[in-house]
């Protein structure tokens, strides 16, 4: 190469506009228009969450959207509701609901209103039941598991933090309002929960398809107990399984693989409230 020819190409190369003094902010970006707040999108599911009466801030509706029978009632249950209900961008849209295919509509959720461990604790009756979730992802799954601790007498279902679904919108639709009336605690450490049960006079019992005794012979019913639930693929983290002072499994067919979490934690709840009402 010759010299001085990279001296040419720099001089020849087209310059860069710098960036307007004194804004401080980058051009409007999908990251920057995301939302902190939980959204559901599409019309059908807008519409079953506004008809499940989901606690939810506000309609929002991409300019120039075309309206049809679905969007019209969205609308309308909307105004019933006194939510607010804006008109935005469909980039807008697109970064508050982090996807394209949101057919020009989303409600913005609340944030869900989570009860102390302690408090949850304090309030449930005697004998108590608490569910405490292990690494289970699904938001269906943890709607459907509140759904059935509400209709078999649970004092409250526990989650962590990380790596475990949240009281999203989807959640909140899977219970079927159910969320409404339960305690639900958000924990930063599970393992912690177990020991503040265990001084609160609870048992602690992990549900595991390997688990060392079997549904039929549990002997615990007429006490308090806080079953805990881990993920399908994963079962109950080391720590969590450590801590439990008995494993139960549920049995089943041997050809037949593990159950689905929110199927496992009914059955032990629904046998847990048979036990307590023969007793009663």
């Amino acid at each position: 190469m010759r010299p001085g020819r990279k001296r040419r190409e720099a001089e020849a190369a087209p310059k860069r506009r710098p960036a307007p003094a004194g804004t401080g902010r980058r051009p409007e970006s999908r990251l920057e228009t995301r939302a902190s707040s939980d959204a559901v999108a599409g019309r059908n599911s807008v519409v079953e969450a506004l008809r499940a009466k989901i606690p939810a801030k506000e309609l929002l509706i991409a300019e120039r959207v075309e309206i049809d029978e679905r969007m019209t009632e969205a609308l309308r249950l909307a105004k019933n509701q006194d939510l607010g209900i804006k008109e935005v961008a469909r980039g807008v849209l697109d970064g508050i609901t982090g996807t394209t295919t949101h057919q020009g509509i989303a409600l913005i959720i609340k944030p869900f209103g989570y009860k102390s461990f302690d408090a949850m604790v304090a309030g449930a009756k005697k004998p108590g039941l608490l569910i405490g979730l292990d690494g289970v992802t699904d938001p269906h799954n943890l709607g459907a598991i509140v759904r059935s601790a509400a209709a078999f007498g649970a004092d409250g279902v526990v989650i962590p933090e990380r790596r475990n679904a949240a009281m999203t919108g989807s959640a909140w639709k899977s219970s079927a309002g159910a969320a409404a009336r339960l305690p639900i605690s958000q924990v930063t450490n599970m393992v912690r929960s177990i020991e503040d049960a265990k001084k609160a006079g609870y048992f602690v019992v992990g549900l595991d398809a390997e688990g060392q005794e079997s549904l039929p012979g549990f002997s615990l019913a007429q006490e308090s107990i806080y079953v805990i639930v881990g993920s399908e693929g994963k079962g109950l983290s080391r720590l969590v399984r450590e801590k439990c002072d008995l494993i139960l499994s549920i049995p089943m067919d041997s050809d037949m693989e593990s159950l689905n979490a929110s199927v496992a934690t009914a059955i032990v709840m629904y046998w847990v409230a048979e036990k307590r009402a023969i007793q009663e």
